[in-house]
């Protein structure tokens, strides 16, 4: 019987777009982190498949669901973010969601508008922040700022990744209803470069989601463990350099990506400005905030 390690693509988080659980994270914390890295990296894996059909993809997922909630033990990669849920009395909630959120790729190709995108967010990415606060202990109510910055870095890959996804996978996360405006078809993503109106539909998509960076950007000083306060506030500077080169850049035809030497001055510089911020300003006891809208 096929289980998702025979159709895992070998991708590691070396090779993810942003950091996953880098020696920022205090040590005892990696590995949990890591337990559910490795699990949606297999779902997503799964969803993403070539050759799979939907149906088969659905009933991969669905197995490591079982396993995940101890059903079964057919799926290997649930069974350690199964023991790290157990250990440190955690919901499954957020890896569910995630394989919610793979459901949804395999049944749905297109994405309506602005709402349905972040909907899917709230399903793919929110999730992960959710499941990095719950491990540290943080309150719950630090959970809109997370979602805001998790929306925002999902959206980047997107942009990030638009030409690969509609070749390769027949998937547009960019809004119909912004290609529709500037008189586009999903066909405008099939070859480099851009043209200007799809350039147009680029910077918008940027701007909004510089918006939700904005939202976020409290974050780092609501959060009480001081390593995952820098770990987040590297990744929101990666992802504000980001949205500013996808502001003016194709990613269609040009880079859009940091190298590593890039990526870590940002990174350092993001975690030196929010750590100014902590010892001289304070940290802003975490509040409930409207946080992202979902539909």
């Amino acid at each position: 019987m096929t289980t998702s390690a025979d159709v895992a693509s070998g991708k590691t988080h070396t090779d993810e777009n942003f950091p996953v659980a880098s020696h920022l994270i205090a040590a005892r914390h990696r590995p949990a982190i890591m337990a559910f890295y490795h699990f949606v990296r297999a779902a997503d894996d799964v969803a993403d498949h070539a050759t799979l059909t939907p149906d088969q993809k659905i009933a991969l997922l669905d197995a490591m669901e079982a396993s995940l909630l101890g059903r079964t033990d057919s799926e290997a990669v649930a069974l350690p973010l199964r023991r790290v849920l157990a250990e440190r009395r955690l919901s499954p909630k957020h890896a569910q969601e995630l394989l919610a959120a793979f459901r949804l790729d395999v049944v749905k190709s297109r994405t309506a508008n602005w709402a349905e995108l972040i909907h899917y967010c709230s399903l793919s990415a929110m999730p992960v922040g959710r499941f990095v606060l719950d491990v540290h202990g943080e309150s719950e109510t630090t959970w809109p700022a997370s979602d805001a910055i998790c929306a925002a870095l999902q959206i980047i890959n997107h942009l990030q990744d638009c030409g690969k996804d509609y070749r390769d996978l027949d998937r547009v996360y960019i809004p119909q209803d912004m290609l529709a405006a500037a008189g586009l078809r999903d066909d405008a993503l099939a070859k480099p470069p851009a043209s200007a109106a799809l350039m147009g539909c680029f910077r918008d998509l940027a701007v909004r989601t510089d918006a939700l960076l904005d939202e976020g950007d409290p974050l780092p000083r609501m959060i009480g463990d001081f390593r995952l306060s820098m770990e987040i506030a590297s990744i929101a500077a990666l992802a504000r350099r980001l949205t500013t080169i996808l502001k003016t850049h194709d990613p269609l035809s040009q880079k859009v990506h940091l190298g590593k030497s890039a990526m870590l001055g940002v990174a350092m510089a993001g975690c030196a400005s929010v750590a100014v911020k902590r010892w001289t300003g304070g940290s802003i006891k975490p509040t409930t905030r409207p946080g992202v809208q979902r539909s």
